[in-house]
């Protein structure tokens, strides 16, 4: 099993209080009430994230600084969901402003993990994301939630089906559900994985 030790490095809730660019990050986005605090609560393995069953809760970007095994340190990136369409247009505007503000800044973003949720595939806003990450260029990794919904029988049929319908994502996109702790070990590694990987390709893309 690996541990990370981790900690609440920066909260911040506008561009001014965007911390300095010093490590790696890891970004983590979905749509409001996909389980994106259940699943960091479960990577980090405590209780840091705020989970709650009213959508957007999540108002602010959270850095949480992470130390993983042989050395690894990098910041897992928490930016608010969308599809809250019980906030306020103005409340959107704002939050959309701060994401924009945030990925605009040269900062050390690795890739974004984009959480699905497994019950329903790609939704419209799901797909409006995937677009403006291909417009910024930016790589992602599809991670689906709550996969325990599906019965076991039909899990592997709806993961093709999600597959065969055109998924871009730097590994194979990965199942969790909640607090599994086994899928949570897997995705640690991944992480690590993807995020090394790419530093890699971009050190030999420079050569």
């Amino acid at each position: 099993m690996t541990h990370w030790k981790s900690e609440l490095y920066c909260t911040a809730f506008n561009k001014q209080q965007l911390p300095p660019a010093e490590l790696d990050e890891i970004v983590f986005a979905g749509r409001s009430n996909v389980g994106k605090s259940t699943l960091i609560n479960s990577l980090l393995g405590r209780n840091v994230a705020k989970v709650s069953s009213k959508p957007g809760k999540t108002r602010s970007i959270n850095f949480y600084k992470i130390e993983a095994p042989e050395n690894e340190r990098f910041m897992l990136v928490d930016i608010p969901g969308y599809g809250y369409a019980s906030k306020s247009a103005e409340e959107r505007k704002s939050w959309r402003h701060l994401i924009e503000d945030y990925f605009a800044a040269k900062r050390k973003i690795s890739f974004v993990v984009h959480l699905v949720d497994f019950r329903h595939g790609m939704l419209d806003n799901d797909l409006e994301l995937e677009q403006w990450l291909d417009e910024i260029d930016m790589p992602r990794l599809i991670v689906f939630t709550k996969a325990d919904k599906i019965s076991g029988g039909k899990r592997k049929g709806t993961y093709d089906k999600y597959v065969r319908g055109g998924i871009e994502s730097v590994l194979p996109p990965y199942l969790t559900s909640g607090a599994n702790n086994e899928q949570a070990e897997a995705l640690r590694q991944g992480l690590i994985k993807a995020k090394n990987g790419l530093k890699k390709m971009t050190a030999a893309a420079k050569l």
